[in-house]
């Protein structure tokens, strides 16, 4: 979506958006489930546990933490990951009032 368009759009929406892309992808899940599962993480460690190379790993971290969804602490040469607990809140809130939604009306569309 282009930059000029976004304006279209409510708040919500785009950070609706924003959340589906960076989910949109299964090394992100497969991430994201691996940091859940041990609450922690190295970089190096999820590149054994994924099976991807670390530059593919650290672009799909890249991601996850411009989302907010998970945060970085940098020990000596590596960086610890773990789930940004407040944000992660504040997405499941969302995702769940968006996914909740019912549907009107009972007439038959097709």
């Amino acid at each position: 979506m282009g930059i000029t368009k976004t304006d279209k759009f409510t708040d919500e929406q785009n950070k609706l958006a924003t959340i589906a892309k960076a989910l949109g992808h299964p090394a992100r899940i497969a991430i994201l489930q691996h940091l859940f599962k041990i609450d922690s993480c190295i970089c190096g460690d999820l590149v054994t546990e994924i099976g991807l190379a670390q530059p593919t790993i650290s672009q799909h971290l890249k991601e996850l933490k411009n989302l907010g969804i998970i945060k970085g602490n940098i020990s000596g040469t590596s960086v610890c990951y773990c789930i940004d607990q407040d944000e992660w809140q504040q997405i499941t809130a969302l995702l769940s009032q968006f996914l909740s939604q019912k549907i009107e009306g009972v007439g038959d569309c097709c």
